[in-house]
């Protein structure tokens, strides 16, 4: 893949199992936040399941609508579109009745000096929307930053262990969990908590970052010395076929790839694409920020995107300078600082 079309083609394209889900899914769909980094290929990828699916189905696309652009580019692709400021009481209430509704909405970069706003978005909003839609089947983005730094020779976090955010956007976050859980018990409401950790496609990610540091030769801290990541078409399907998942008390999903990755083996495997030497500084710590997703392969199988075949591509999108998102995921802040 060389340019931008080309990605957005990958990343919408649904798997035989999510268009067999579409059609036992009912009702119309709804995203909350389709203008974030993940939104609109997620809007893409239900448009064209539903359509492979052959059943009629609408996508909202809901958002603030700030890029320039993006929501002529949504219309055009078939979704329809709301512009919306989801803090705005009034304006929520307007929003159509759906039987699914994606959560997306949510705020991490930034907390620190604006902790005030973050808690607003990641723990009151939740309430709102979850009364708004307490007749819905809803799945909420989360992170893994709600657990605690594991033991790397452990496997990472299971969706059993008791989180312990470290910092206030993690904290945050598990707020907004908790208050999904409440009116999901109060009202019967079917929910799914998807703990992210972490998603990369081309233009952002764990791996980009990594592979632009190799590429300048600058030195990379293998201090947080091991990540998880899935390819975002991957988190994309996960997330669509996790409505049918939802459950009354709030099921709890980890959503990443299957490995503990080294940062020293990522970085190494990305310099003998781009034909350098990686450059260390710092030594692993004995925990990371890690997600185990056994459940998660269990419930849908492993991602159709293998780690090495994300290196390849991202090695060869940075050889190449393809466009990219200045959004780094500051997956090195151990103590929960964003």
């Amino acid at each position: 893949m060389r340019t931008v079309e080309e990605l957005e083609h990958k990343l919408a394209e649904p798997s035989p199992a999510l268009v067999q889900e579409m059609k036992s899914l009912e009702g119309d769909i709804m995203l909350l936040g389709v203008g974030g980094k993940m939104g609109p290929s997620l809007a893409k990828l239900a448009i064209n399941a539903i359509r492979e699916s052959g059943v009629g189905r609408k996508v909202y696309g809901v958002s603030r609508f700030s890029e320039q652009g993006l929501k002529e580019e949504l219309e055009s692709f078939g979704v329809e579109t709301i512009a919306c400021d989801l803090l705005n009481d009034e304006q929520l209430q307007k929003l159509p009745d759906v039987k699914n509704v994606v959560y997306m909405a949510g705020t991490k970069f930034g907390t620190t000096g604006r902790e005030y706003f973050t808690w607003a978005m990641n723990a009151y909003l939740p309430g709102r929307v979850a009364e708004k839609f307490r007749h819905s089947r809803i799945v909420v983005f989360s992170t893994g930053n709600v657990y605690p730094l594991t033991p790397v020779l452990q496997g990472g976090a299971s969706e059993s262990t008791a989180p312990s955010p470290a910092g206030e956007y993690g904290q945050s976050c598990l707020g907004r969990e908790r208050v999904f859980e409440h009116f999901s018990h109060q009202y019967g409401t079917p929910v799914l908590i998807y703990r992210l950790n972490y998603a990369i496609d081309l233009r952002y990610g764990v791996l980009l970052e990594i592979a632009k540091s190799v590429k300048e030769g600058r030195p990379i801290d293998v201090s947080m010395g091991h990540f998880n990541c899935i390819w975002q078409g991957d988190a994309n399907e996960i997330a669509l076929r996790s409505l049918l998942r939802c459950k009354q008390g709030a099921e709890v999903l980890n959503v990443t790839g299957p490995e503990t990755v080294s940062i020293r083996y990522a970085a190494a495997e990305l310099a003998k694409r781009l034909g350098t030497e990686a450059v260390f500084t710092g030594q692993e710590a004995d925990t990371a920020l890690l997600s185990n997703a056994s459940k998660c392969m269990q419930l849908f199988g492993y991602p159709r995107v293998s780690l090495l075949q994300m290196i390849d591509w991202v090695a060869d999108w940075v050889l190449h300078e393809g466009k990219m998102i200045n959004k780094p995921t500051h997956f090195q802040e151990r103590e929960g600082k964003f």
